[in-house]
């Protein structure tokens, strides 16, 4: 099992819940401002939990102001 910050498990609950009905799209900005972190503690962890996640996909999507987050369930 893999062992997530408690910054982690806010950003991963929070992805939980929105990509219950398929996959979603996310900017680090709006997950921050939900879940009362900065945008800066949110983008610097999604690719860490890309990474490290087992139970979702999180995918790079696109860049053009901000970096695009694809997010799905495994």
């Amino acid at each position: 099992m893999t062992d997530y910050t408690s910054e982690e498990k806010r950003i991963l609950a929070y992805l939980r819940d929105s990509v219950s009905r398929g996959e979603e799209y996310f900017r680090a900005k709006n997950i921050a401002k939900a879940i009362g972190l900065s945008s800066k503690q949110v983008g610097s962890r999604l690719p860490q939990l890309a990474e490290k996640s087992e139970e979702m996909d999180i995918e790079k999507w696109g860049r053009a102001r901000s970096t695009t987050w694809r997010v799905e369930l495994a």
